[in-house]
């Protein structure tokens, strides 16, 4: 698991794709929300303005981000 460092209260989840390199811009958000599997806590995201908090478990693909 690697750890990410919320710079402020939160991220978006279009926010937290386009930093790590997940998707170019916030419009290939939602393609890429409906094409793989984004879990926030075990739990499946659609909304691509869904927010992130520090203490956070997101997995894109398989592979788990804690956010701080």
């Amino acid at each position: 698991m690697e750890v990410f460092k919320i710079e402020g209260e939160f991220i978006t989840i279009s926010q937290l794709l386009k930093v790590l390199s997940y998707i170019g811009s916030g419009g290939e958000t939602k393609f890429f929300l409906f094409d793989n599997t984004v879990l926030l806590n075990d739990v499946q995201i659609t909304e691509k303005k869904k927010k992130i908090f520090p203490g956070d478990i997101v997995t894109i693909t398989n592979k788990q981000y804690k956010m701080v």
